[in-house]
């Protein structure tokens, strides 16, 4: 197993975050069933959703496997700690927003349950703590 360091920081692009919610439901694939899984909603040929999975190997979100001649892909980056990453950028970024984030109340998700959503929740209101000291 091909295995890098985790980056908690790590913002995924449009096209990266649709290949990790295919992983973060299924929890492995080969690339043949990320394709199929992912080409309606990114319309790309199958070597564009290699040349993806590749590009997400050397950026360390992804772990790879080999099972009977295949490459198997598993997601390395976790869901949470990465949609707090990006609903935190979003919301700093975008709508200028600072402080907590009650994304329980706001978010209604097929991609997260009830528990995901609260720790989601958690770890965005974890984040904005004004005791917490702060990262060099």
């Amino acid at each position: 197993m091909r295995q890098m360091s985790h980056s908690c920081d790590m913002k995924p692009s449009p096209a990266e975050l649709v290949i990790l919610k295919s992983l973060w439901q299924a929890k492995a694939q080969s690339a043949r069933e990320i394709h199929d899984a992912v080409a309606g909603q990114l319309g790309w040929s199958y070597s564009s959703t290699r040349k993806t999975l590749e590009r997400m190997l050397q950026k360390n979100m992804l772990l790879l496997d080999e099972s009977h001649g295949l490459n198997i892909y598993r997601p390395k980056l976790k869901k949470i700690p990465t949609l707090a990453v990006m609903v935190r950028s979003f919301a700093r970024e975008v709508l200028g927003l600072e402080g907590p984030l009650p994304v329980a109340k706001l978010v209604k998700s097929h991609l997260l349950t009830k528990a995901e959503l609260e720790a989601l929740d958690a770890m965005l209101r974890e984040d904005d703590d004004p005791n917490k000291t702060s990262k060099p």
